[in-house]
């Protein structure tokens, strides 16, 4: 069935539920994971009010450490479960297609992420994002609700 499964994540609660099912299928089956996080580049007009002053510097600064901690919570998901996870945080400006390229290029046989994000420009992946992965990815994706 599934080998490897890429599972991207962005800390918000249905993206956890989404890393729960995501690894238990994986227990299930006994495929690996790949745990993958990917934050939009910096857009000065895409900052919410309380982000105004953020520099692309501390912008990006703010996104590695909001992903570090996202992966570790992720990771410690799958370590519970006995499954083997890597994990992988990226930046991009367009996420759907990082998903995409870092699940054809690690060899992925689905993606599973949740249904919608963190919702606003300050997500690391917006619901729209999912759609756009269902829409052109090759590789099947399960969404989570």
């Amino acid at each position: 069935m599934y080998k490897n499964i890429l599972i991207a994540t962005d800390g918000s609660s249905l993206s956890t539920r989404a890393v729960e099912h995501g690894t238990n299928l994986a227990k299930a089956v006994g495929a690996t994971v790949l745990l993958l996080t990917v934050a939009e580049r910096f857009h000065v007009f895409a900052l919410e009010a309380d982000q105004l002053g953020e520099t692309p510097a501390s912008f990006r600064e703010h996104m590695q450490k909001h992903a570090e901690r996202t992966l570790a919570e992720a990771s410690e998901i799958a370590r519970k479960l006995g499954v083997d996870a890597m994990t992988l945080h990226m930046e991009d400006a367009a996420p759907y297609q990082a998903i995409i390229r870092t699940a054809e290029g690690q060899r992925c046989d689905l993606i599973v992420m949740a249904s919608h994000g963190r919702g606003g420009v300050s997500a690391l992946f917006l619901g729209s994002e999912t759609m756009k992965v269902l829409s052109h990815s090759k590789v099947p994706v399960l969404v989570v609700r």
